[in-house]
């Protein structure tokens, strides 16, 4: 490195390290300017010739995955998912090595004077094929895998994560089934409002469920929620089969994809099959309660062209009056190798639905029907259209840059009466309250890969920086009397709550480094540099004078985040990992506006701070056991939670939505899976006999209040959607063409506020009892042609999992009882 380059990074880092004032995070700079200084290797080489081509079977499919060793030079490449691989090498004659698993191994001599097309065709150590699926040692064990230290442009050595590989899951694609879907990843909290898959609402370790807030969702790699700065509620859901996998990464994923406690969920989403230059997959679903789903995808390969597109239409009635949904998602997908280093795509997916939702009930009601809906003219309607461009270039051997850029078009509104109790239940004269969005954003992320050697072992450093920009606005207030889906505003100049803009800017710097000491232990220490502003603007309706009240408020906010990661393999597939990352969640600035009746929210909530901590032990013995059993620490400070206070005339009771104090979760996740027939050493003409279990004990508890008196009130108490056990269990056989998997699910009591107050008449605060469920599916391939049958909650348990203080309640939202679905889908 130029001694002037580096004179500037090391006087730029002691500038740095000035303003920080705590001893442990000065260590841990400390620790990372030594590494990145060690990895920055920029040295440009002497003349380099690029060699690429494609790992092929013997009937011309491609072997994704494959490894391409050169031994003189001690390197190598892993192929794509399509086979295609890139290297580039000094002038010279080398041999090269390619070996994939199940394939026998293959080397071939060649000089390399210029640039040079070499291809290899491998044969398959598979004398008898009958049915026999050939997967990738990193690929699903049963529809579960684990990321690799480094792939896909990231770091995740020394994390807790967990791959969902949906074309292994014997589970109701069609409706999104989140139960089944993820089932084997520990600790999963589900809020089903629909059970049809239209909204996701997914969490871990006693955050909250509600659309997903909680974890950074993306699609591809880039972000889906509405603003994930401002107003991160995820209201579109990809649908599952369109997914090739989706990706879990816990807290620690704050450093690389932004700083929310829940981590990372990316949903992957097929490409075109690159031994076809076209493909056509028709699913057709039919279900209780008028459910029909038609999936309808089309892919291929043609030369260097890759694409992919899929259109969704889904409908139905519901298990509850007063319901009925309608759907239609789009997708379209292109990627062009322009040359063999350079790669670039483009995507676009659209979504609109209506729902008519039945509104809440309380305890009472749920108790006597819950099936009953008093509400017939409440309903909810999103719109989201997410464009989307990727760069991918190979700069050398060692070093990948990736660049994405997306938008987000997007709009939602909700309209009904959410008074509660309702004293008439037959009147659709009452006032209906009009809830209305607009979401206009844009972001960009720049990545950059380079593999280095330290003491012999080859070493990777990420580096990478993202901004993005969002607008927000949001109006509220009344809408038009009646039960139609009406959405304007009687007044729409002047709406009678609120109407406000919310811009949000945010960038960002990230670095990680996986340092291999050795054979067994690798360190990953990273740090992340944040920038966030936002602001509001826009004016409210008092609500006892009736008067307009102006508002303005802009707030800037910059900080680091560290973490460090361990990993130390005890065997070639098992290994011991650690992993501390600090993580940070800002305000919602549009959740402060948000009025319903006795529901107020404190306009001076903080931002909050904390931590999470991994200590796990995974992998795989032999060829029966698939294992992940971990212990982990969350620090949750300034915890926003619900309270109650009198209103000023002392005759009411008000939710008030504020800082409550700082919690902290911790527990144990584990995940086990035997395959009983390999363990018994029968044949694989017997089939596939497996048992899989994820349990996670989560003690989620307040430590401390911000106000010395709910001291007595909430310390020692239950954190909110912190249900203590979640359990989740079942047995799957498969042999030939047939698969079938009979799954339980089991999660413990939660609470819906601080206090963990017990019910009340309205049904908005209480406990959510504990529930227990029984899921079926059955799965039949014919030719071309595949059968899938599931019937989900098959005890018919009566059960809900969320309270709402307003839409779409307000009260207990139950979850739906027994239903079946029937698909047929065709592929060509």
């Amino acid at each position: 490195m130029d001694h002037r380059l580096e004179a500037i990074i090391t006087n730029s880092f002691k500038l740095i390290l000035y303003f920080i004032n705590r001893k442990v995070l000065r260590k841990l700079f400390v620790l990372l300017i030594i590494t990145v200084i060690s990895a920055v290797d920029f040295t440009l080489s002497a003349q380099r010739i690029t060699v690429s081509g494609k790992v092929s079977g013997s009937e011309g499919t491609a072997i994704p995955n494959a490894q391409i060793q050169i031994k003189s030079l001690k390197t190598g490449v892993v192929a794509d998912s399509s086979g295609f691989y890139t290297l580039s090498v000094k002038p010279g004659k080398y041999s090269f090595e390619v070996s994939a698993v199940g394939f026998e191994s293959q080397t071939e001599t060649a000089k390399v004077s210029k640039e040079l097309t070499l291809n290899f065709i491998l044969k398959s150590l598979i004398r008898q094929l009958n049915a026999v699926d050939v997967k990738d040692k990193k690929n699903d064990v049963n529809g579960l895998r684990r990321l690799a230290d480094v792939e896909n442009m990231a770091i995740y050595a020394g994390k807790k994560n967990e791959v969902i590989v949906l074309d292994g899951v014997n589970a109701n694609l069609a409706t999104n089934n989140a139960r089944q879907i993820y089932a084997k990843v520990p600790g999963v909290n589900i809020v089903e409002n629909d059970s049809y898959g239209i909204q996701l609402g997914v969490a871990t370790r006693g955050l909250n469920p509600n659309r997903t807030t909680e974890f950074n969702s993306r699609q591809n790699g880039y972000d889906i929620s509405a603003d994930p700065i401002g107003y991160p509620e995820s209201y579109y859901t990809p649908p599952t089969e369109a997914i090739s996998r989706i990706e879990i990464v816990r807290g620690a994923a704050s450093l690389q994809y932004g700083t929310q406690f829940g981590g990372l969920l990316n949903f992957q989403f097929k490409k075109g099959n690159p031994d076809k230059k076209f493909e056509l997959d028709t699913r057709q679903t039919v279900g209780t309660y008028g459910l029909f789903n038609s999936f309808n995808a089309i892919g291929g390969q043609v030369g260097k062209l890759n694409y992919y597109g899929f259109y969704q239409h889904k409908q139905g009635n519901g298990w509850r009056d007063n319901t009925n949904f309608n759907l239609n998602t789009g997708y379209a997908a292109v990627s062009w190798d322009l040359t063999p280093k350079l790669k670039i795509g483009g995507e676009i997916t659209m979504m609109d639905y209506l729902m008519q939702q039945p509104g809440g009930l309380t305890d009472a009601e749920f108790e006597e029907n819950p099936r009953t809906s008093y509400r017939n003219g409440n309903w909810f309607k999103a719109k989201w259209n997410i464009p989307a461009v990727h760069l991918d270039y190979q700069l050398g051997e060692k070093t990948k840059i990736n660049l994405r850029t997306y938008g987000l078009v997007a709009q939602r509104g909700s309209i009904g009466n959410i008074i509660n109790p309702l004293r008439d239940k037959t009147d659709t004269t009452a006032r209906r309250q009009l809830s209305y969005d607009h979401y206009n954003n844009w972001g960009s992320e720049f990545r950059f890969l380079h593999r280095y050697k330290i003491a012999g072992k080859v070493s990777s450093f990420l580096a990478g920086a993202r901004y993005f920009q969002g607008n927000t606005q949001k109006k509220q207030g009344s809408g038009f009397e009646g039960k139609d889906a009406n959405f304007n505003f009687p007044n729409p100049d002047k709406v009678d709550e609120f109407d406000y803009t919310f811009p949000s800017h945010n960038a960002a710097f990230f670095v990680e480094n996986v340092i291999w000491l050795n054979e067994k232990w690798s360190v990953t220490p990273g740090f992340r540099m944040e920038y966030i502003n936002t602001n509001s603007r826009g004016y409210s309706v008092s609500d006892v004078t009736n008067e307009i009240v102006q508002g303005r408020e802009k707030k800037n906010r910059s900080f680091p985040l560290f973490g460090i990661g361990v990993n130390h393999a005890i065997t070639t597939k098992s290994e011991i990992y650690f992993n501390i990352s600090q993580n940070y969640s800002p305000v919602n600035y549009s959740d402060i506006q948000v009025r319903t009746p006795n529901f107020q929210v404190d306009p001076n909530l903080k931002d909050v701070t904390g931590f999470n901590a991994d200590l796990g032990f995974r992998g795989q013995y032999k060829n029966w056991l698939n294992f992940d059993l971990s212990a982990y620490y969350l620090d949750y400070n300034n915890r926003i939670g619900i309270i109650r206070i009198a209103s000023d005339d002392g005759l009411e009771v008000i939710r008030y939505r504020t800082n409550v104090g700082r919690s902290r979760s911790r527990g144990v996740e584990a995940f086990g899976e035997i395959n009983f027939f390999r363990l018994l050493g029968k044949p694989e003409s017997t089939g596939d006999l497996s048992f899989f279990a994820s349990v996670a004990y989560t003690d989620a508890a307040y430590t401390k209040a911000i106000n010395p008196l709910l001291n007595t009130l909430i310390v020692g108490r239950q954190v909110e959607f912190a249900p203590k056990l979640i359990t989740r269990a079942g047995i799957t056989f498969r042999k030939n063409r047939f698969g079938t998997t009979l799954q339980m699910a089991y999660t413990s009591q939660q609470f819906t506020d601080a206090y963990n107050s017990s019910h009340t008449a309205d049904g908005l605060v209480g406990e959510i009892p504990a529930y227990k469920l029984v899921d079926w599916t059955a799965n039949y391939q014919l030719k071309n042609v595949n059968f899938s049958l599931s019937v989900n909650n098959v005890l018919n348990e009566k059960y809900f999992t969320r309270r709402a203080l307003g839409f779409p309640g307000p009260g207990i939202i139950p979850s739906d009882g027994r239903t079946a679905y029937l698909t047929v889908g065709f592929k060509i």
